[in-house]
């Protein structure tokens, strides 16, 4: 569980921004937002070649 400490006097918009920013830190929206709708696995595992295949051509690419 994520916690933020507010101190007292402490704006509000000041605390929820440090919130969001753990949240975005620990990877918390990011595994939300995947969650959100089923995925079949033929689809996930596409989508896990093409992001590979992505990585390994930029990866050839910064070689040269």
């Amino acid at each position: 569980m994520t916690t933020v400490k507010v101190r007292i006097g402490e704006p509000i918009d000041k605390a929820l921004r440090a919130l969001k920013k753990k949240l975005d830190k620990e990877g918390v929206m990011k595994v939300a937002k995947a969650h959100r709708f089923y995925d079949k696995p033929s689809v996930r595992k596409r989508a896990k070649s093409k992001a590979a295949f992505k990585r390994a051509k930029t990866a050839a690419r910064k070689k040269y």
